[in-house]
């Protein structure tokens, strides 16, 4: 009975030891695998704030942009944090990674609805891209301002969506201030030509509409309008085309700086006197003007816009007002400018 006493202590300590062995490889693996989830929430938010140019992760504003890869949405971007700065608030800045990715620009706004912000600004790749996203933060209370790009707001309100605000600069103004000056420098006579932006781009085309009805208020033959997709290259092409096309072309109007330096230099290539107008402002563009190359660039202010734009948001989550959907939204348009070879070395940067 004694030795039976014994052999079952012996084996209650060996049960015991095996258990707390077994506990503490448990607990060994619970413990190693908590670095791999951080390791992956890391990963998530280094991959998310790539597409983000400021991240705080306290702001109660956000923008979304079409992408930062020009002088011209870099421009805005910085008038937006300027802007944010002097009024003592955070801001979020996020971008598309191409003027195409309108998927990334859609999980952009989806992600920024989900951080919970108050307000977001949004400047849509097309005039419908984001208008799913924009009824979601409706629904959920966020006030959307509506920056350069015009979202549908008849498609929008059929969502039960809603913007606060709209302001850009106006752009049909902007496209018949172009072709007037290149009016004026071909004496009113001739062939012209258009290099239109994106199809379905509303901002592009409402330059192309601008310069189309000056060119026909003036009695000028429109002898070509296509898009070039914003494309430096593609606009030269283009225009290359254009050119051989037409031997009497005499102007050509460019929805965007970018395109307007491509058709620059097919112009050049030519050996022919065309006269080029560009739109933006854009700092190599202005020298190119400087230079006595491009004719003219209608400046416009996007830092101004999106500081405009961050006050409007700020103004609606102040206001707390509810949000409606409706079409009618408040319009602010931001002057532009036309700089020609006259007063370009006041705007050269540097």
């Amino acid at each position: 009975m004694k030795k039976l006493k014994v052999l079952v202590s012996a084996l209650l300590a060996v049960a015991m030891s095996i258990s707390m062995v077994a506990c503490g490889g448990t607990s060994e693996s619970a413990s190693s695998s908590a670095p791999a989830s951080s390791e992956a929430a890391s990963t998530a938010e280094s991959s998310e704030s790539e597409a983000a140019e400021t991240e705080s992760g306290e702001a109660e504003y956000a923008v979304i942009l079409k992408v930062l890869s020009s002088q011209f949405w870099q421009t805005m971007r910085d008038g937006i944090q300027a802007k944010a700065d002097e009024m003592g608030i955070k801001v979020d800045i996020y971008a598309a990674n191409t003027e195409d990715d309108v998927e990334g620009q859609v999980t952009l706004l989806e992600n920024a609805i989900s951080k919970g912000y108050k307000a977001i600004g949004v400047a849509p790749i097309s005039n419908v891209n984001l208008n799913n996203a924009i009824a979601d933060a409706t629904s959920k209370g966020i006030y959307i301002v509506d920056i350069d790009e015009k979202v549908d707001m008849e498609a929008l309100v059929a969502l039960e969506g809603a913007c606060y605000a709209y302001v850009a600069t106006d752009n049909v103004g902007v496209g018949r201030m172009g072709a007037e000056y290149l009016i004026d420098l071909i004496g009113g006579e001739g062939e012209v030509a258009i290099v239109e932006g994106k199809a379905g781009a509303i901002s592009g085309e409402n330059r192309r509409d601008g310069a189309k009805a000056a060119f026909e208020e003036a009695g000028l033959t429109i002898v070509e309008s296509q898009p070039a997709d914003w494309d430096r290259t593609k606009a030269y092409d283009l225009a290359t085309n254009y050119i051989t096309a037409h031997p009497d072309l005499k102007a050509i109007y460019c929805c965007n700086d970018t395109m307007a330096m491509g058709v620059q230099e097919a112009v050049e290539a030519s050996g022919k006197d065309i006269k080029v107008c560009g739109t933006d402002g854009n700092d190599d563009a202005i020298q190119s003007v400087a230079d006595g190359k491009l004719a003219a660039t209608v400046a416009q202010d996007p830092a101004a816009v999106g500081a405009r734009g961050l006050e409007l948001m700020v103004e609606a989550v102040t206001k707390g007002e509810a949000i409606t959907p409706t079409v009618d939204i408040p319009t602010e348009g931001i002057d532009a400018i036309l700089i020609t070879n006259e007063n370009a070395a006041e705007y050269v940067a540097g």
